[in-house]
Formats: C-alpha cells, structure tokens, sequence
C-alpha cells in the first residue's frame, strides 16, 4: 500500500490560470508558426492547515495531453488524478478556511473563490481502508445453515515452522480429514489447529497467505499457511486466537 498522503492539497485555479497564461506568451516560434502546446502546465497546490515551517504551498502538473493533475507531496510522493474524475473536481474545491490560512501565509486576496457547505472528503487511504475492509473474510468460514460435522472427519493435524531451525513467523497447518470433506469444513479444521497451536506458544494473531489441497491414500489434506505476529495485521483472514477457539468449540471442531 502506498504511504498516506499527510494533507489533502488545494488546487487554486488562479495561480494554474496564471501559470498557464505564463506558458503561453511567447508562443511563436521563429517560422511564425504556433509552437506546439506544452505536455504539461506547472501549477501551485495549497496545503490546508499547514503546520509551523511546512510549506504552504507545494507544486502540481496538470497534463495538457491525458488529462490528469500530478500532485508533488511533500515526502516525494506523486499523487495523480484525473481532471473529469470525483477527485479531480475535489481537487478544485477550495473552503473558506482553506483560502483564509493561504491568504495569510502569501499576503493574497481571494475573495469570492470560496465553495461553501463542502462535504468532508475522503482521503486516498480512506478509500484504500474502505475497499479493503469491504473484502475482508471472517477466520473460519461461513457455513451453509444446518452444516453439521462428524467428530470422524478430523483425523489429526500439526503446525510446524517453515523457517530455517523454526526461526521464521511463517508456519504451515498440515490438517488430515476423511476424504470428501467439505472444503470450508476443512479450512476450518487447520485454522482452529492453528488456533490451539498459537495459544499454547503465546501467539495472538495469524495472517491467511494460502491454502494448498490433496487427496492421498484415502484422505484429504490440507496446507495452510500463516504468518504469526503480536499486533492484528492487516489481511483479508486473520485468525486471532482466543475468538477463534471460541469459534471453533461452537462448532464442534478441534484444536490442539
């Protein structure tokens, strides 16, 4: 994921218009024929709510050619949007107070520029956040009403480390089932394996990464494997230890 931008920036269309006009006064080439216009015009983005010493202003490309603004963060960071896009039309959307801290930091009038009653816009990461959470996954699957599981069907399972001398935080389930299993069924029989595992060693998270399946001599075996860490990480399935053996006893499934 790439850093969050620390402010969203406003772009103020005079000082643009200004620079663009600038572009273009000497716009003649010595044929007398027009010069061709530039790729991109160099414009000035504010910072709302900029802190002591930081810059009130930082710089913006807009590209005559695609369409887009590129924004120079100021940790180098390049954020790029579409003119006719919804951030794009943010991008031109100036507050009052936004224009009243630039007013005092450059001296300028800019009165009557305001857009009043704004709504709160999001930020990139925001959006990023929302998609994400959006698509994220509980630790055991969601299974069909009225599933029910056979003691039988579980036929042993370990965790083991896939680091070298079992240094590393990824490690791997090996769960053994009847063959014919249902799937959901025997990702959720690694994953509370996982789970009694991850409490008896003093591990409170695990991270999904994948899921291999076979089937051999009469059996179904699963691979699963995780990433363990102190802290929730981010991931699509995460299995955190205690909710999910609360989770797996619920069910009637077991754990080591």
């Amino acid at each position: 994921m790439r850093p969050a931008f620390r402010k969203p920036r406003i772009l103020i269309s005079a000082l643009a218009g200004a620079v663009i006009l600038s572009g273009c006064a000497d716009d003649a080439g010595r044929d007398g024929r027009p010069r061709p216009k530039p790729e991109t015009m160099t414009a000035r983005v504010a910072t709302p709510g900029a802190a002591a010493g930081e810059a009130p202003l930082t710089l913006a490309r807009i590209s005559t050619k695609s369409g887009e603004i590129l924004i120079l963060e100021p940790d180098g960071q390049v954020t790029t949007m579409a003119l006719d896009s919804p951030e794009g039309q943010d991008a031109f959307a100036v507050t009052e107070a936004d224009l009243m801290a630039l007013n005092a930091n450059l001296d300028l009038d800019l009165g009557g520029m305001v857009a009043a009653d704004l709504p709160p816009r999001q930020t990139a990461q925001e959006k990023a956040l929302e998609a994400f959470a959006a698509r994220t996954q509980p630790a055991l699957p969601t299974w069909a009403e009225g599933t029910e599981v056979d003691p039988q069907d579980f036929m042993g399972a370990r965790v083991a480390s896939l680091g070298p001398n079992g240094s590393s935080d990824l490690v791997e389930v090996t769960a053994n089932l009847r063959e014919g299993v249902d799937a959901d069924i025997a990702f959720s029989y690694a994953t509370c394996a996982l789970a009694g595992w991850a409490r008896q060693n003093g591990e409170p998270y695990g991270r999904h990464v994948r899921t291999l399946q076979d089937t051999r001599d009469g059996k179904l075996m699963i691979g699963a494997a995780f990433t363990l860490s102190d802290q929730k990480p981010m991931g699509l399935r995460v299995m955190e230890t205690e909710d999910t053996l609360r989770e797996c006893k619920a069910r009637g499934i077991p754990a080591l």
